[in-house]
């Protein structure tokens, strides 16, 4: 059975609710809006009927504490009132008031507008759960597409060594500290984490189309063998455009190319496919320029030993303004700490 609130300090529109609701509903009636405070840390109602008019605590008193509460911000609330007048509507309704009964009111047509109101949000409830379930598995179905097609990528170079996943990791750490430390928070404020992390492992989704002896050539590269491993910025856009055409464009598909296309830009607008420069690279594109290099740096070579964690750190310092945007270049040296933890164990590089 459904519990109601009815807060009233009238005794007779008290009596009047619980005769009119009782055989259907829990009622609990009480005389003063700070009472409801009292009793919410035992029973949470599935419906609150307030008065307005009250000595002490008045009911937009109530529903503004009511709303600014997030464990009883869903209650609806039906506000009890004597007053028919345009203005107090228009407030209680901005407040997030659900409906107004004018008193004095009847049984029946109190008894039917509650049944209403409960009815509506048993639905729109039903429709949010199902909603959120079918977002659920959209998230789940995107992030093993991402993580199917990171493998693929990873499995043909043999030098990469989980990069994908440590990059995924640091990107995490980086967020997070950016929101730490006020650095692009207004951009980043609706970003999920979770949902950034997974399409940035698609940056290097391109590296599909490049060729084994590539990839996998245990020295470095030649000039030319160079510029060809730099179109994979390109033909990882278009990978994920061709997804995008059967699949539609959603944020998961937008971030996952812009990961793919700008990661190799550079602050100084010296990097690569576009030469972009500095707040026209794209902010996803700036972190993973960070996140990749540092992986990069502390893992091995076939031309070289893994940097130290504190001399990789310290190229990417000195690189800020250059190579990094200086003000994630911030953010990382706070979590750089992090990071080295992160890595975890001994890592194996390849030409990320």
């Amino acid at each position: 059975m459904k519990t109601i609130f009815v807060v009233d300090d009238n005794r007779t529109n008290l009596i009047v609710s619980e005769e009119a609701l009782s055989e259907h509903y829990e009622v609990i009636t009480m005389l003063s809006g700070a009472l409801v405070f009292e009793l919410l840390n035992d029973v949470v109602p599935d419906l609150i009927l307030l008065d307005i008019l009250m000595p002490e605590m008045d009911g937009f008193a109530v529903l503004k504490k009511l709303k600014g509460d997030d464990r009883y911000a869903d209650i609806p609330v039906i506000f009890l009132t004597s007053k028919n007048d345009i203005d107090t509507e228009v407030l209680g309704f901005e407040m997030g008031v659900v409906d107004f009964i004018i008193k004095p009111f009847s049984k029946p047509v109190l008894l039917n507008r509650i049944k209403n109101i409960l009815h509506m949000e048993s639905v729109i409830r039903k429709r949010t759960i199902n909603l959120q379930e079918r977002t659920e598995q959209l998230l789940r179905l995107q992030n093993s597409m991402a993580y199917v097609l990171a493998n693929m990528v990873e499995n043909r170079d043999k030098l990469t060594g989980e990069h994908i996943e440590r990059t995924t990791c640091y990107i995490k750490i980086l967020l997070e500290s950016m929101n730490e430390c006020n650095v692009y928070v207004n951009e980043i404020k609706d970003w999920n984490i979770d949902v950034i992390s997974s399409t940035a492992r698609l940056h290097d989704l391109g590296k599909i189309g490049i060729a084994d002896s590539i990839i996998n050539k245990p020295g470095k590269l030649t000039g030319e063998e160079y510029e060809h491993v730099k179109t994979h910025t390109h033909i990882g856009e278009r990978i994920i455009d061709q997804i995008a055409n059967q699949a539609g464009d959603d944020v998961f598909l937008l971030n996952a190319r812009v990961f793919a296309g700008t990661h190799h830009e550079k602050w100084d607008g010296t990097g690569y496919p576009r030469g972009l420069k500095e707040m026209s690279i794209p902010l996803q594109g700036r972190i993973m320029a960070i996140v990749d290099v540092y992986d990069a740096l502390v893992s091995d070579r076939p031309y070289r030993k893994a940097m130290t964690h504190e001399e990789a750190v310290e190229i990417i310092r000195v690189n800020s303004g250059t190579h990094f945007d200086p003000y994630i270049v911030d953010a990382f040296l706070l979590c750089k700490d992090k990071f080295q933890k992160a890595v975890g164990k001994e890592t194996s590089g390849g030409k990320n």
